[in-house]
């Protein structure tokens, strides 16, 4: 099986994940790994900006770093629930830390689940299936990208 994602029909598309995420590189590591599983990703790398995008951009799903500089991913969760535009949009909430508390926050404002950094692939790309609808025709199905991240993490590919 290629690591090239599968080619779209003209009547699909790809799913699109915006990810708020202010480290450069973990939204650099993350973008190309989800992309080589053919979705498209848009980011941000602040509370405002990801706000904002959530909007513009009308993502199928957001990533949403909790750690943010002036508006933490908290807040901007909150004010994307708010929204009658965008409160319909899944958002995973992402934490270093690992805190009944902090799962506790996710669910109070708004988050359709939860997962720790560093991120592990095969477990975030399982919580995306579960707060998605299935994917359309053309794109790869998430048994097929499972697989692939499975063999990238036994491998050590980033």
């Amino acid at each position: 099986m290629s690591d090239t994602p599968s080619a779209s029909t003209p009547d699909s598309r790809a799913r699109k994940i915006l990810l708020v995420e202010d480290s450069f590189a973990n939204r650099d590591m993350l973008t190309r790994r989800l992309q080589r599983r053919g979705f498209t990703v848009c980011s941000a790398a602040d509370g405002p900006t990801g706000v904002a995008m959530s909007a513009s951009e009308r993502p199928d799903l957001i990533l949403m770093d909790v750690a943010l500089g002036e508006m933490d991913g908290w807040q901007a969760t909150r004010l994307i629930k708010a929204d009658l535009r965008t409160r319909g949009i899944p958002i995973i909430a992402l934490t270093a830390h690992a805190l009944a508390s902090d799962r506790e926050m996710s669910v109070e404002v708004g988050c359709a689940d939860f997962d720790t950094k560093p991120v592990d692939l095969v477990r975030l790309l399982g919580k995306i299936e579960r707060c998605l609808p299935p994917a359309g025709p053309g794109l790869e199905s998430f048994d097929q990208l499972n697989h692939v991240a499975r063999r990238e993490h036994i491998e050590g590919v980033q």
